[in-house]
């Protein structure tokens, strides 16, 4: 039996987070709905390295010490960024001053789309984008690039939206890492001073003078051009640090065009991969649990190219509706996931099973959980399922 200690040092810790963030210590109430099968929110399956992650974890949170990283995968239920983003407020509520930094990030509406709602990008100059949906350029772990020849041209990612901090903790960091390639040498901007960085590995690694809230990427060098993959925010003190890859309409087709993804991955080097690719795959009239199945093998082998060890957890895709009635495939994929669980050692959250089953997204959006589509969730469904992620972890934490 393991469980998070909450005696003695801990319960001062309890107060002091509780103050601090208002965030609870153990599992988040959720309500009850008649059509949502809650009493499944479970982690199914057996993985050592499942188990390896969850004791770091709980290393983590009862000393303070160590570097626990997850990297959460999918299409456009990820790079809204609230679903993730309700999971890692939860858990850095577990104990104050867990942050360890943003992690991966994209200036996405450099690209011209949605930035997740815990930060937000701006840019100047001229640039062209690029997603692994049909890709013209290399791409690697965002699913995204923007390239320029602008001399100009700037991209910022900034923790401060409409001018404020929203969240606690404030995700400040010391380092970035900027992840691309071209003739031209990415700098950072801070004010009035332009900072110059380290090439490594065919990425440019930059010491900040102190802690910021934002990173605004600039070039020196011209003429020339760059693409930039994205960019990883960090602290130099460890912590728990929680990205999100989110691409919308990727499928597990489009994650596999992402050349890079391996290289880029060394980087992130997570102790846990949240998979929530699929939704998509179930979009066209064509759809292969053959071909799903081999491509979440091989995206999962990827992923153990860069740390054999990474535990992965695996999520089945929420019922969907299309044409006014339930995805006909998506039993389907629902069955292709479990076997693909079944078969790399993966574990498995069914979001299939416990938000109801089959056409259980009418109730999802008839109680102001989803959108009109019948595909996505709004803010706060996302919302529900990053506390129902959150409670099952605990309960596998505390098994």
């Amino acid at each position: 039996m393991r469980r998070l200690l909450l005696t003695g040092g801990m319960l001062l810790w309890s107060l002091v987070t509780v103050l601090a963030q208002g965030f609870p210590l153990q599992h988040r109430r959720v309500p009850a709905y008649d059509f949502a099968s809650f009493k499944e929110n479970r982690i199914s399956g057996e993985s050592e390295d499942f188990e390896l992650f969850l004791r770091k974890l709980d290393s983590l949170v009862t000393t303070g010490k160590g570097d626990v990283r997850i990297l959460h995968v999918g299409g456009s239920h990820v790079q809204g960024g609230s679903w993730t983003g309700r999971l890692r407020e939860n858990l850095l509520g577990l104990r104050y001053g867990l942050d360890g930094g943003r992690g991966l990030v994209f200036p996405y509406a450099v690209a011209g789309t949605n930035t997740p709602s815990t930060y937000r990008s701006y840019g100047t100059g001229t640039w062209e984008a690029s997603k692994c949906l049909h890709p013209d350029c290399v791409l690697g772990a965002t699913g995204m690039a923007i390239t320029t020849s602008d001399s100009t041209a700037t991209a910022t990612v900034d923790m401060m939206i409409d001018g404020r901090i929203r969240w606690t903790p404030a995700f400040c960091f010391n380092r970035v890492t900027v992840l691309g390639y071209g003739s031209l040498e990415p700098v950072i901007i801070m004010g009035r001073d332009t900072l110059r960085g380290r090439e490594q590995a065919g990425r440019w690694a930059f010491e900040l003078p102190h802690y910021t809230d934002y990173a605004r990427v600039g070039f020196r060098g011209y003429p020339g051009r760059y693409t930039l993959k994205g960019m990883y925010l960090d602290r130099t003190d460890g912590g728990l640090t929680v990205s999100e890859a989110g691409v919308n309409g990727a499928t597990t087709s489009a994650w596999l065009r992402c050349d890079d993804f391996v290289e880029d991955l060394k980087l992130v080097m997570p102790d846990l991969v949240i998979l929530s690719i699929g939704i998509n795959d179930i979009q066209g009239a064509d759809f292969s649990d053959t071909r799903f199945i081999q491509n979440y093998k091989e995206i999962i082998r990827r992923i153990r190219k860069v740390n054999p060890h990474c535990a992965i957890l695996l999520t089945t895709i929420n019922d969907s509706w299309k044409r006014g009635n339930p995805n006909r495939y998506t039993e389907s994929a629902v069955a292709a996931a479990r076997k693909v669980a079944s078969e790399t050692g993966a574990v498995l959250w069914d979001l299939y099973e416990i938000m109801g089953g089959h056409g259980s997204m009418e109730g999802w959006a008839a109680s102001g959980l989803a959108a009109s589509d019948r595909v996505h969730f709004n803010a706060s469904g996302y919302g529900l399922l990053g506390n129902l992620m959150f409670n099952a972890l605990m309960d596998r934490i505390e098994r």
